[in-house]
C-alpha cells in the first residue's frame, strides 16, 4: 500500500511485483508480472479506494483488486529500480468509467541477443472494456520491438517466458493490438474508437512480447521494466478498432538489382472499415512501403512511409474507407545493392520482410479484430499503381541518429550507449514474419522456421510457410480428432478465399507444362483466365463448388459471415447465432463462359456454409458447420429444404448428429447419401435417399496394425463406374477409397505432390 506521484495502486493478488526486497513470504513469487490500475487522486488512499469501488461497481467488475491485510502491509513498492516507480505521471480517473492499466516486464535480463520474452496479464474486468490509448515505456537502446496481443488462453499465466522458443504466445488465436519499434511515439485512437477486450471479445488476457536485440546493452546487469500503459474505459464505444496486415511471403531480391518490388493485394469482402493509422515494416533493404485502396480502378493512398523511420502507427489518409468489393493493395520497394546473394523473406537480418499494417475502426455490430492478406498481386493490377509508390524516401544518417536518441528517458535512468549502425545491422529481426506469425498466433510449434533453411531449400520452405501461416491464421488444429466428441475449434484455410479462378486447359506452347493433373504423356497445362469473371461476383469466403446438370458452375459462399477463432466454443457449439443467418444469396449459379450470375438463392438459410454437391435431379446437398447439419435444398429458387439430417446447432457423434460435417456425395443410381464428418468426428456416414441411417466407418488400411484414423475427412466424391466412395483425408495428406455398398477399404493414394495435405477431390472416369 503506497502512494507514488499522488496515485494509488490496486494490486492483483496473484500477480505481485517482482523485487529482490520482497518479504520472505513473497520471495517465491518474484519474477511474476505487474499490473497496475491507476485511480483517482488527491484524497487519502483508503477513502479513494472505497470511493472508486463504489463508483465503478455498477459498470466495471475488477477482479480480486482488494487483497487481504497481510498483502497490503507488504512493502511491494521498493526502490527506484522497481517497474512501477519508473512509470510516468499517472492518469487521473475523470469519471467512473475510465481507468489505466500499466503492463510492464518485472525487471528482466535476457540471457542472450535476440531474446523474445512474453508476459500475460489478465484483463482486469469480467465485463467488456475498451482500450482507447497506448503509451509505450521503452527505448530502442534496449528494446528492439514490442507487441501487444489479446487472446483467451496465453501459454502461461504465472510468470514471463521465452516466447522465441516453441511455446509462442497463446494457445488459441491471438490478435495484435499494438506494435512499437525504433522509438515510435504513442498511438492515439480517434474519439469513440477502442480495441474491445473482456467479456464478449474472446480476449481475457493481454500478452506483452518484447524482443531484446543486442544483449550487450545489458552488460551493466540492469533489469528491464519496459512495457505499456493502456488507457481504458468500460463505456461502450460506437466503433471497434482492428488490424489489417498485408504481408509478402514469396519475394526474392536479386543481388545487385537496384529495385525489386513486393506486391500484395486482396479483394475485401466484409463490412466497411475506416483506416486511421498505418505502420510499415521491412529490414534494411526496404526503401518505401505504400498501401492503397482500389475502387473502380482508382488507386487511393492509405499511407506511405520509409520503413527505416520509427516504426510507429502514422495517421492514415482520412478520406479513404474500404468496403465490400474494394481491393486492398501494398507495395514494398527494395534494393539488392550491396548484396552478393539472393535475399528471401525470413527472420534474420540477412533476410527481408514486407509488411503493411492498417489500423482501422468499424461499426461495433460488425467488428472484426484482425484480418490479413498474403496474396501476391498480379502484374496486370500493379501496372496501374501510382508512381509515388516507386519513389524511395531518403532517410539521412544524421536524422536516423537523432531518432535513435529520442528514447523515453523516464524509463531508463542511466545513459547507456546506443547501438551503432554496425550493431543495428546485426540485429535479428524476427518480429514480423517468423516471430510475428508464431507468437501472434500462439502456434509456433507448427510454424515453419524459414530462417533455418538454406537457399537451396527456400522454394519448398516458402510453400510450406504459406500453407502453415494460412493454417495458423484460421486456427487450424493439426491434432488427430477422436472418433468421439473431441471438439476443437478449427477453420479450413483453403476455404478462406474471396474469389473463384477459372482455368483454361491448353495444349503446350513454348511454356513448360505446369500441371501433372492430366494423364501422363499428354502435354497439357492449365492457365488462369484473368478476364473471368467479366464483372465482380461479390463473394464472401468461398466454401464449395459444383457443376449442375446444365454444366453451369454453382458457387456456395459465406457472404458476410466468417469462420474465425471465436465462431465456436470448446464444445464446438456455434457462438455467433446472434448475427442471424446470412442475408445474402449464398448459392450462385454462374455462366462458366463469362462468369455472370444466372440464378441466386440461399438467403437467410445458412450460417457457415461448407460443402455442396448436386444430384441428378439438380437438388443441392449442402453442409453447414455452424448448424452441424446436412441439408437437401431445392434448386428452383424457392429455397425449400427438402430434407434435413442432424439437429440444428447441436453437435454430436451418434447416428442422428454431426459435428461440423464437411461434404456430401450422392450415388446417382440408388440415391444413397454419404457424409464426411468432419472436423470433430472422424468418419463417413451412409444414409438412404430418404435420410435413414445405414452405416458408418472410419479410415481404412491394408495393414490393420498400422491403421491411421482420419484427420479431418474434408471432401467426398462418388465414382459411378467403380461404385466406390473416395475421401480427401486432409491432414493425413491422402485419398482413401471404399466400396460404397459395404464401406470396405479399397486403396490409398498418397503423393509427394500433395505436400502433406489434400483439401478437395473430384473424379473423371477417363483413366
Amino acid at each position: 500500500r503506497s502512494e507514488v506521484q499522488q496515485g494509488y495502486y490496486l494490486h492483483l493478488p496473484s500477480y505481485p511485483y517482482s523485487s529482490t526486497k520482497l518479504s520472505k513470504g513473497a520471495q517465491t513469487a518474484a519474477g511474476k508480472h505487474t499490473v497496475t490500475i491507476t485511480g483517482m487522486m488527491g484524497v487519502p488512499v483508503l477513502c479513494v479506494v472505497v470511493l472508486a469501488f463504489i463508483c465503478q461497481s455498477h459498470s466495471l467488475e475488477i477482479q480480486n483488486l482488494l487483497y487481504g491485510s497481510k498483502r497490503s502491509q507488504e512493502n511491494v513498492l521498493l526502490d527506484s529500480n522497481d517497474c512501477v516507480s519508473r512509470t510516468e505521471q499517472q492518469q487521473v480517473l475523470t469519471n467512473s468509467h475510465n481507468f489505466s492499466v500499466h503492463i510492464r516486464m518485472p525487471g528482466v535480463t535476457p540471457d542472450g541477443s535476440d531474446t523474445y520474452l512474453c508476459m500475460a496479464f489478465p484483463v482486469p474486468t469480467n465485463q467488456d472494456a475498451y482500450i482507447v490509448d497506448f503509451i509505450p515505456h521503452a527505448s530502442m537502446d534496449t528494446v528492439h520491438h514490442m507487441l501487444l496481443f489479446g487472446c483467451q488462453t496465453p501459454v502461461s499465466t504465472s510468470s514471463y517466458w521465452d516466447c522465441g522458443s516453441v511455446q509462442g504466445t497463446c494457445e488459441d488465436e491471438a490478435s495484435i493490438m499494438y506494435a512499437w519499434a525504433r522509438n515510435a511515439p504513442p498511438t492515439k485512437l480517434p474519439k469513440d474508437v477502442g480495441f474491445k477486450v473482456g467479456k464478449s471479445s474472446g480476449m481475457s488476457y493481454f500478452v506483452l512480447q518484447i524482443h531484446y536485440g543486442d544483449v550487450s546493452s545489458f552488460r551493466d546487469h540492469h533489469r528491464d521494466c519496459s512495457g505499456l500503459t493502456l488507457r481504458m474505459t468500460s463505456k461502450p464505444q460506437p466503433f471497434i478498432a482492428g488490424i489489417y496486415l498485408l504481408m509478402s511471403v514469396d519475394t526474392v531480391i536479386l543481388p545487385g538489382r537496384k529495385v525489386t518490388n513486393a506486391d500484395i493485394a486482396c479483394d475485401y469482402t466484409s463490412y466497411p472499415i475506416y483506416p486511421f493509422a498505418f505502420r510499415t515494416h521491412t529490414h534494411h533493404l526496404g526503401k518505401v512501403v505504400t498501401g492503397y485502396r482500389i475502387r473502380d480502378g482508382k488507386w487511393s493512398l492509405i499511407g506511405r512511409q520509409s520503413p527505416q523511420l520509427p516504426q510507429a502507427f502514422y495517421p492514415a489518409n482520412k478520406e479513404v474507407n474500404v468496403k465490400y468489393g474494394d481491393t486492398i493493395a501494398a507495395r514494398c520497394v527494395f534494393t539488392g545493392e550491396g548484396r552478393t546473394s539472393k535475399t528471401y523473406i525470413g527472420g534474420t537480418s540477412d533476410d527481408e520482410m514486407c509488411n503493411f499494417y492498417i489500423m482501422y475502426y468499424m461499426d461495433s455490430k460488425h467488428a472484426i479484430p484482425y484480418m490479413n492478406c498474403m496474396e501476391t498481386g498480379s502484374k496486370e493490377l500493379f501496372q496501374h499503381i501510382p508512381a509515388e509508390a516507386n519513389v524511395p524516401i531518403t532517410v539521412s544518417p544524421g536524422y536516423m541518429n537523432s531518432m535513435m536518441h529520442m528514447g523515453h528517458s523516464t524509463d531508463h535512468q542511466d545513459n547507456r550507449k546506443l547501438l551503432d549502425a554496425k550493431k543495428a545491422e546485426q540485429i535479428l529481426d524476427q518480429g514480423d514474419l517468423y516471430s510475428f506469425m508464431s507468437k501472434l498466433l500462439g502456434q509456433s510449434k507448427d510454424i515453419v522456421h524459414i530462417h533455418k533453411y538454406k537457399p537451396s531449400k527456400i522454394q519448398r520452405a516458402q510453400t510450406e510457410l504459406v500453407a502453415q501461416i494460412d493454417s495458423l491464421m484460421q486456427n487450424k488444429d493439426l491434432s488427430s480428432p477422436s472418433a468421439t466428441l473431441a471438439f476443437q475449434t478449427r477453420e479450413d484455410p483453403i476455404l478462406v478465399r474471396d474469389r473463384v479462378h477459372k482455368f483454361h486447359q491448353l495444349e503446350a506452347t513454348a511454356k513448360p507444362p505446369r500441371s501433372k493433373l492430366l494423364a501422363e504423356g499428354q502435354d497439357y497445362h492449365l492457365e488462369q483466365m484473368l478476364t473471368w469473371p467479366q464483372s465482380s461476383l461479390q463473394l464472401g469466403q468461398v466454401s464449395g463448388l459444383a457443376i449442375d446438370s446444365d454444366s453451369n458452375l454453382v458457387i456456395f459462399h459465406r457472404g458476410d459471415h466468417h469462420w474465425g477463432a471465436n465462431s465456436f466454443n470448446s464444445q464446438a457449439r456455434y457462438q455467433q447465432r446472434s448475427l442471424g443467418p446470412i442475408q445474402q444469396s449464398t448459392i450462385l449459379v454462374v455462366d462458366p463462359a463469362i462468369g455472370n450470375i444466372l440464378k441466386a438463392s440461399g438467403r437467410n438459410m445458412f450460417y457457415l456454409p461448407h460443402g455442396i454437391t448436386i444430384d441428378k435431379e439438380n437438388n443441392y446437398w449442402v453442409t453447414d458447420v455452424a448448424l452441424h447439419q446436412v441439408l437437401k435444398v431445392s434448386s428452383d429458387g424457392s429455397d425449400r429444404t427438402l430434407l434435413a439430417l442432424g439437429e440444428a446447432f447441436t453437435p454430436g457423434s451418434d447416428n442422428n448428429h454431426f459435428c461440423q460435417p464437411t461434404d456430401v456425395a450422392v450415388d446417382p443410381e440408388t440415391g444413397n447419401i454419404f457424409v464426411s464428418d468432419g472436423y470433430c468426428n472422424a468418419r463417413i456416414l451412409k444414409f438412404s435417399a430418404d435420410g435413414k441411417y445405414l452405416s458408418e466407418w472410419g479410415a481404412g488400411s491394408s495393414d490393420r496394425r498400422r491403421r491411421i484414423p482420419f484427420r479431418v475427412p474434408h471432401s467426398l466424391v462418388f465414382l459411378p463406374d467403380r461404385q466406390e466412395i473416395c475421401v480427401a483425408d486432409r491432414e493425413n495428406g491422402r485419398i482413401q477409397c471404399f466400396i460404397a455398398e459395404t464401406g470396405e477399404f479399397v486403396k490409398e493414394i498418397q503423393k509427394d505432390d500433395f505436400r502433406g495435405e489434400v483439401f478437395a477431390i473430384t473424379y473423371s472416369p477417363a483413366e
